[in-house]
């Protein structure tokens, strides 16, 4: 006998076992019972994994729309981000919107203005994504500086500059992030993710990234 049979068999004893136990103790409860536990006494384990998309955050240069409900004086539709990442708002003061999604920024304006409105309301909307800029240099068909409107990763970046030419080294591939003593130099082998080998490479790309192809 083959050991798939075998396996088949033992499974198929095991099920027709539970519903003679379920049908002899009767009830919804041991029903219920009966869709739990059947899968874990055949061994068998569920994983439901959920990829979770990276939400975008506001960066120097970005153009931010701002209002607060029922305030008309409250209601900027060009609020530029300035280098330092921060701006002002009327009541608010100075604000750090560097590095903040557009939820959590609204949260900061609404716990500030409390001190003078009941309840505010405040909506945060990105009217231009300015700030989040990327570059790929090297041997590319396009090299320069790229505005990306949406997370991006090293491929993605890297078809947006026209792809590699032919004579690019594409297992020497690098990310520089950062600036100063607090660079990094992160590999990217291109020729391994082509062949869905090592994927994790394939970063998502920060605000000011550096993609370099030798």
């Amino acid at each position: 006998m083959e050991m798939g049979t075998i396996v088949s068999g033992g499974i198929q004893d095991r099920i027709e076992a539970m519903e003679r136990m379920m049908k002899s103790a009767g009830g919804s409860f041991v029903s219920g019972l009966f869709g739990i536990v059947l899968p874990l006494w055949l061994g068998v384990g569920l994983l439901v994994q959920a990829d979770e998309e990276p939400v975008y955050t506001i960066q120097p240069g970005d153009v931010l729309a701002i209002s607060v409900w029922k305030e008309p004086d409250l209601q900027q539709d060009n609020v530029v981000v300035r280098p330092d990442g921060g701006f002002s708002f009327p009541l608010v003061g100075d604000v750090r919107a560097r590095s903040r999604t557009v939820s959590q920024l609204s949260d900061v304006i609404s716990q500030r203005l409390r001190k003078y409105i009941p309840d505010p309301v405040v909506t945060v909307s990105i009217r231009k994504m300015m700030g989040n800029r990327i570059y790929v240099l090297g041997r590319v068909h396009h090299p320069g500086e790229f505005v990306a409107n949406r997370p991006l990763s090293v491929v993605q970046a890297l078809a947006m500059a026209g792809g590699l030419t032919p004579y690019a080294d594409t297992k020497a591939i690098r990310v520089l992030r950062g600036a100063g003593s607090h660079q990094q130099s992160l590999p990217f082998n291109y020729s391994e993710v082509e062949q869905g080998q090592h994927l994790e490479q394939n970063i998502v790309l920060q605000p000011g990234d550096v993609v370099l192809v030798p």
